[in-house]
């Protein structure tokens, strides 16, 4: 660990908005994070390296139970995890929700309850299913009709297994195509409109072994406005309301799910979880008087909103190329450490750091170091018209979706990351080397 000490000025310029709340300027050109310097990071872990502030990670957990103090907040899992971070959510209070027996085993052999662990996934293997049963996972979240046999057979008859059904409200809401899972025509869940997830509840209320204790439902990610939530609750409580009619239930619980959106970039929208929280609580409130039920519990899962503006990507700048009217700045990451912007058009604001340029901005893009033209981790950005090779780019708003979609594309190796935290920086997760990759190829 390396302690250092660095002047508590916080940087004022509008293009520091996404970044860390601990980000300070210790010398011109340069940031620090958690109290240290960037440079320093780049210096002694290599790059790329992801960076990740201890801080707000756990201030953005407490941010969630005091807007939601009646509800439970489940971290959700896939946007980024390892056990350090299983640790903190576990030590604010959160619960977690797993997609694999992967994060669900890391999760407990790291100590976490299992009975605050949700698992859910549109195609759960014998393998989640069993490993689930087997530590006690608190709720099964049900996907499709298929899994209600399975995992009732898998329980047993003498057993017992709370689970909940996941619902699809016919609701477009999220940043792009591929992350909206609301809608009717996609592979999650079972639709409202047609009676499917209605007639999936009946046949669940048949297997003694299952407990139904409410219904998940998740419109998509990087949504940023609050009227998707709340059309949400209006039809989630309408199928409620029904299944009392039907069958006398009352279910305890109503999952939400996550999809709160950040900004990226400054300037642009993120959705205001204080207002989220309070008109979600009256629309909840109205929406159950008008059907005759008691209000359930809340559960909300974010995940990209606790971890993803706490994350710092760097990189090493290994060649500028100008071509014609264009300039590419190339480093030594892409998409096998971060696919977003192949896979969504995700755009950032990276930033030169180490030193101050001297040049007058310039259009650039910065692209990777892969052998594919999509490789682009920035388009379009503006950067100082003299950045060199062997110059530091920082990207901040790293923490969710990249490093837990890296690859092995290339056999370039998967980056490390570091947290840090009052001027202390430790490594939480090391480099994937050469050595790594060797030992997977066992044939000849």
């Amino acid at each position: 660990m390396t302690t250092v000490h660095v002047p508590a000025s916080r940087p004022t310029a509008a293009d520091l908005s996404v970044w860390p709340a601990s980000t300070t300027e210790p010398a011109r050109g340069d940031l620090a994070v958690g109290g240290v310097p960037l440079t320093e990071i780049a210096d002694r872990f290599g790059t790329p390296v992801y960076v990740l502030d201890e801080a707000e990670v756990r201030e953005r957990c407490r941010t969630y139970r005091d807007a939601f103090p009646e509800a439970d907040i489940l971290y959700a899992a896939k946007a980024f995890l390892c056990r350090a971070v299983a640790h903190w959510i576990d030590e604010e209070g959160l619960g977690l929700d797993v997609c694999s027996a992967g994060e669900l085993e890391l999760a407990v052999t790291t100590g976490f309850p299992p009975d605050r662990i949700v698992l859910h996934g549109n195609a759960k293997s014998p393998r989640d299913l069993d490993t689930a049963l087997r530590l006690g996972v608190g709720r099964i979240v049900i996907d499709s009709p298929s899994e209600i046999a399975r995992l009732a057979a898998a329980v047993g008859p003498d057993g017992h297994q709370k689970v909940m059904v996941r619902v699809v409200p016919g609701i477009s809401a999220g940043g792009h195509a591929k992350i909206r899972t609301g809608t009717d025509d996609q592979k999650f869940g079972l639709p409202i409109a047609d009676g499917y997830a209605q007639h999936a509840i009946a046949r669940i209320l048949g297997q003694p072994q299952l407990r139904l204790t409410g219904l998940h439902c998740h419109l998509g990610s990087q949504i940023t406005s609050v009227k998707p939530y709340l059309v949400a609750v209006r039809r989630v409580v309408g199928l409620m309301m029904r299944l009392h009619e039907q069958h006398g239930l009352v279910l305890p619980e109503l999952d939400l799910g996550g999809g709160h959106g950040i900004a990226y970039r400054p300037g642009e929208p993120a959705l205001d979880l204080t207002t989220l929280a309070g008109r979600v609580r009256a629309e909840l409130a109205d929406a159950c008087a008008t059907a005759g039920l008691p209000v359930p519990r809340l559960v909300i899962e974010p995940g990209r909103a606790v971890v993803g503006p706490a994350g710092v990507a760097l990189y090493r700048v290994l060649a500028v190329k100008h071509t014609g009217r264009h300039v590419f700045v190339a480093v030594d990451g892409g998409m096998s450490d971060n696919p977003r912007p192949a896979l969504y058009g995700v755009r950032y604001a990276p930033r030169l750091v180490g030193r101050r340029g001297t040049a007058a901005p310039a259009g650039v893009t910065v692209v990777g170091r892969h052998c594919e033209a999509g490789d682009v981790l920035a388009s379009d950005v503006e950067l100082p018209g003299d950045v060199r090779p062997g110059d530091l780019l920082a990207v901040p708003v790293a923490g969710a979706y990249q490093l837990a979609m890296a690859s092995g594309y290339n056999l370039v190796g998967r980056p490390p990351l570091v947290a840090v935290r009052d001027g202390r920086a430790r490594l939480l997760v090391r480099r994937e080397s050469l050595e790594d990759i060797r030992r997977r190829d066992v044939g000849l």
